[in-house]
């Protein structure tokens, strides 16, 4: 796994990235938001350690223009700031996780680890970019799903909260996931927010893919599954 650390602070940088290939990660290092930008986009790296306060271009213009630019590489942001406002900015903005300094070693590794995992998942993959299960499919460079609903074709734009908790389901078929690891996966380990959320998006899916799509398991949590299976 090729790593991307954009970090302005040396000693924060060395931290990283000494732990990371201790752990057999191959890293790169860059200091400012526009090399960060120039080589994230280039899609020779799996993940990009994306720290808020970078100079010439901070961590969120620089989430943003790789969002914008339909880049999808899996992006941990890393900053001394602690509102909730500024974590919700950064998942809301298409990151994929949020840690805040100072942190110890194992728990951004623990992270990284989670993005490795996620990236090898391929259960229902047909193709790097399309994930199916039975007539659904959800291509993750438009993130639009087309299914059949109530007999006739759908094509569903999904809310970045929803493709996500989509392609959980659908990297994890016919798998009960647990609300608790739904909610670290599409929301982050520090989400602090409404405890029913997990419930509230699982509704959304299913007004917009089908309720037989997504099956209660009591006590447990849910499933996706193919209806017609």
């Amino acid at each position: 796994m090729r790593i991307l650390i954009a970090e302005d602070e040396a000693r924060i940088a060395r931290f990283m990235e000494r732990g990371l290939k201790a752990n057999g990660y191959a890293t790169t290092v860059v200091e400012d938001g526009i090399a960060a930008l120039d080589l994230a986009s280039g899609g020779e790296f799996d993940l990009l350690i994306l720290d808020v306060g970078l100079p010439r271009m901070d961590g969120f213009q620089v989430l943003k223009a790789l969002r914008d630019m339909d880049v999808q590489i899996p992006i941990l942001m890393v900053t001394a700031r602690t509102g909730v406002e500024d974590t919700v900015q950064g998942l809301e903005s298409g990151a994929n996780d949020y840690i805040a300094k100072p942190f110890r070693f194992e728990e951004l590794l623990a992270r990284v680890k989670l993005r490795a995992r996620e990236a090898t998942a391929g259960a229902g993959a047909v193709s790097a970019d399309v994930l199916t299960l039975g007539d659904l499919s959800l291509d993750l460079r438009s993130r639009i799903a087309k299914c059949t609903v109530d007999g006739a074709p759908r094509e569903v734009e999904l809310s970045s909260r929803e493709f996500t908790m989509a392609r959980v389901f659908l990297e994890n078929p016919n798998q009960v996931l647990t609300r608790d690891l739904l909610l670290s996966k599409v929301w982050g380990y520090d989400y602090d927010g409404a405890s029913n959320v997990v419930d509230v998006y699982v509704g959304y899916l299913r007004g917009k893919l089908g309720p037989p799509r997504l099956v209660t398991v009591r006590g447990a949590g849910y499933k996706m599954v193919d209806p017609a299976a």
